[in-house]
């Protein structure tokens, strides 16, 4: 199994704000990796593709809301790959589909969607059996990735080579995070910024994560994780809110420095990070590495919902 990537690449940001408060402030490209399955999304699929292709599954199923970057990159891999996939959408069918939904179409996925009463049970085992009656034997990815296999992926986007005090990235369901703080040493942290409204709960979530894949016998740079946190404050009301305030910082982000945001994860990051920057959260001497962890492709349908 091969994907031609390009080398995510550390960007420095030469910024007045990141200069006054003394910190030495870089992003981490995961965005540039390919043109649909890129930033954290490839590294969360990596190795539940190497399961399924080991256990000789045909087809996938996964799960995600209209706008989900997971869907749009899991369409993608499973069409690269020779995978039958099947995406089950949050909520009713609305037509004309939107672009994620369009592409994820275009690329050979089934589209089957359940009400979002149904769909909170997306991690049952009654609802899985319920799916497989239906579709036959599938190869089930959680939604996002959120499993050991995407943990394990995470391990790898920080390479010994990178070193700084902070790393700081986005949280939806937390697996990247928690994949990042096991792959950095101790005196580093690993930062998530929960973009979903009361995101506290994912600590609870991390903890799971970690303690599970420390007890089973996957491979992991460090016998421990490092220290990590949660800044729950720059939600911006909630999953996929945005509003005019966020967007116009992605803007003159970007034509500051040429780095995109997406607005549902890592405007919002970026925007807290700056925001910490100017209280003086971050300690003078500091480095940060701010994860750009892709999900553009979701502006699109962003932009025509605010029209």
């Amino acid at each position: 199994m091969s994907l031609i990537l390009i080398p995510p690449f550390v960007q420095q940001i030469n910024s007045k704000i990141a200069r006054e408060a003394g910190v030495n402030l870089s992003v981490l490209r995961l965005d540039v990796m390919h043109p649909w399955v890129n930033g954290n999304k490839w590294y969360k699929l990596k190795y539940n593709l190497l399961e399924a292709k080991e256990k000789n599954f045909t087809k996938l199923l996964t799960f995600g809301g209209a706008y989900s970057n997971h869907i749009y990159a899991t369409a993608a891999a499973s069409n690269l790959f020779g995978f039958h996939c099947i995406g089950v959408i949050r909520g009713e069918e609305k037509l004309p589909l939107n672009p994620t939904l369009s592409f994820a179409v275009q690329q050979g996925m089934q589209l089957v969607y359940l009400d979002r009463q149904t769909y909170r049970q997306r991690n049952t085992a009654a609802l899985h059996d319920s799916l497989r009656q239906r579709f036959g034997e599938v190869f089930i990815i959680p939604e996002g990735g959120n499993n050991l296999n995407g943990v394990r992926g995470c391990t790898e986007i920080i390479s010994e080579a990178i070193a700084f005090n902070y790393v700081c990235v986005a949280c939806g369901t937390a697996t990247t995070l928690a994949g990042i703080a096991l792959s950095l040493h101790q005196g580093q942290k690993a930062i998530g910024f929960p973009v979903l409204k009361n995101g506290s709960f994912l600590a609870q979530e991390i903890e799971i994560l970690l303690t599970n894949y420390l007890a089973s016998d996957l491979p992991t740079p460090y016998s421990s994780p490092t220290s990590w946190e949660l800044i729950c404050d720059y939600h911006f009301g909630g999953y996929a809110k945005v509003n005019q305030e966020l967007l116009m910082f992605s803007q003159q982000f970007r034509e500051a420095y040429g780095v995109p945001l997406d607005y549902v994860y890592t405007a919002k990051m970026f925007y807290g990070v700056m925001d910490l920057l100017q209280q003086g959260f971050f300690e003078k001497g500091k480095s940060l590495l701010l994860l750009h962890t892709g999900g553009l492709q979701g502006n699109v349908g962003m932009e025509q919902r605010l029209q």
